[in-house]
Parts: structure tokens; C-alpha cells; sequence
């Protein structure tokens, strides 16, 4: 997936055609200052990937990472300031999404199989593997992470 700069990538499995308007409205209520662009792969009917946002550049890598994966009823979302951690519940809880996939502004392989009907997601590689166990500096700099950086936990 291309995940442009200050960006992160939601990758998941909906069902209907009103996909694009219903998370369209749970993003632009969440935050004042949320960008983001949206595409659905319709699966049936004129299977076009339909489309929405806040943030044209956003929508055009959306529609663009869509069409990599190119598998129906996949969509993918693109946000800029603003978090997965901040939208995720709100997309979950959209009654025609069944999944999703990954949350990340890390890199991102999506695993697509193709059999003579189409195209279907398998899994995802986001990032890269462990390296080691956090030791006491790590652990410390986790802490300060969350607390005096992005001000997660106080």
C-alpha cells in the first residue's frame, strides 16, 4: 500500500453500497481537524469503487491503494491528523463492516488471492518483525510516548 507522508491506513471488508456516506459521516464527526479519503470496491452490480473524503489527495490514494488490492468489498481509508485508535470504534460499529484488516502508519502488504470469480483479501503484513523484548530503556521510552508526547495517558 502507498501510505502518503503524516498518514495512516485503515484496510477493511464492508458490505453494501452505502459504505463510502456512512463512514464519510462517523470520520468528519469525530474530529474538526481530521483529513481523510475513502474507497469501497463494489463487488457486484457495476463494480466501481466508490468514493469519499474530506481531502481530494486522500481520496485519490484511496481510490489508487483500492485498486492495488483490487478485491470487492474491500475499502480503504487514509487519515491525516488524526489516528486509527481516534476512529476505529466508530467504523466498527458501521452495521455493514465485517472487518478490518489493519490500522497502521507502518508499511503495509496486503495478501490477495485470485480464483476465477475475483479477488479476496487473506491477511496483511504490517511493518516489520520483532527484533528483540523491550528492555528497561524502552520501557521508559514507551512510557514517554504515550504521556508526554501524544498525551495518551497522563
Amino acid at each position: 500500500m502507498t501510505i502518503p507522508d503524516e498518514c495512516n491506513i485503515i484496510v477493511g471488508q464492508s458490505h453494501f453500497i452505502k459504505t463510502v456516506e456512512d463512514m464519510y459521516e462517523a470520520l468528519v464527526t469525530t474530529s474538526p481537524y481530521l483529513e481523510f479519503g475513502i474507497a469501497f470496491n463494489e463487488a457486484s452490480g457495476p463494480c466501481l469503487i466508490r468514493k469519499d473524503g474530506n481531502a481530494e489527495d486522500l481520496v485519490e490514494a484511496a481510490v489508487e491503494n483500492a485498486k492495488r488490492i483490487g478485491a470487492g468489498h474491500v475499502f480503504v481509508v487514509l487519515l491525516r491528523k488524526g489516528y486509527p485508535i481516534n476512529v476505529l470504534n466508530k467504523l466498527k460499529s458501521i452495521q455493514e463492516v465485517c472487518r478490518i484488516y489493519a490500522a497502521t502508519a507502518n508499511p503495509l502488504q496486503i495478501i490477495v488471492a485470485e480464483t476465477g470469480q475475483g479477488r479476496g483479501v487473506m491477511g496483511v503484513i504490517d511493518g516489520a518483525s520483532p527484533k528483540g523484548v523491550e528492555g528497561n530503556e524502552d520501557i521508559e521510552a514507551r512510557k514517554k510516548l504515550l504521556r508526554d508526547i501524544i498525551g495518551y495517558k497522563r
